[in-house]
């Protein structure tokens, strides 16, 4: 009987625990729902491995002077890779905080990149902020190739590169934090809905 009870108890004990838990981690995903973002800077930018500030230029998108950039797109494969450093504020009371989430990022509601965080991120209450520093990679082919998107995708470039008086390019980003249950993995309804802009200025962090 004496077993019985304690095993009661134990199971009382581990759902009181997993419930508390799951509520604590549903109150710090709302609260990063509630914070400022920000993106400082982007860094370490590549196109097929060129660095993006060789590409000022719609012209400088011409193969004949760039055969590197003309075998990644014989290939269709063209590999865009950079850092992108996002600030998050919280001007809230409590605790914001999440440990993983899968992420979206949209370039004029077209969908470039795509990919898991699984470190955890905590920001301060009372004005604390937290840099992410995100590394994105993505096949850069169809961006290029296809008339819908390629014009908003040279202005970003443009943009990353470091070219003065382009037009600011607006980027998506979506979180879907997951909420870990003892072994489970359960997806927070819904998306944390960033809406930033591209501009030169990135390329410097200023």
């Amino acid at each position: 009987m004496r077993k019985i009870n304690l095993l009661l108890v134990l199971l009382t004990v581990a759902m009181v625990f997993n419930r508390c838990a799951v509520t604590k981690q549903i109150s710090e995903v709302k609260t990063l729902g509630d914070c400022k973002y920000s993106i400082a800077s982007a860094e370490n930018i590549t196109v097929a491995g060129i660095d993006i500030r060789q590409f000022q230029n719609l012209q400088d998108f011409d193969l004949s002077r760039s055969p590197q950039l003309a075998l990644a797109l014989l290939s269709k494969e063209v590999p865009l890779r950079l850092r992108l450093n996002l600030d998050v504020t919280n001007p809230t009371k409590q605790l914001a905080g999440i440990t993983q989430f899968e992420y979206k990022v949209l370039l004029s509601e077209n969908e470039i990149f795509t990919g898991f965080w699984d470190q955890r991120i905590e920001v301060q209450p009372n004005g604390g902020t937290t840099r992410v520093p995100m590394q994105l990679s993505t096949n850069a082919y169809r961006l290029i190739t296809d008339a819908k998107t390629r014009d908003s995708f040279v202005n970003m470039v443009e943009n990353l590169s470091g070219k003065q008086n382009t037009q600011p390019s607006k980027l998506t980003i979506k979180l879907k934090p997951t909420l870990g249950i003892g072994n489970s993995q359960i997806n927070y309804p819904g998306y944390i809905t960033i809406e930033k802009e591209v501009t030169a200025k990135m390329i410097s962090g200023e």
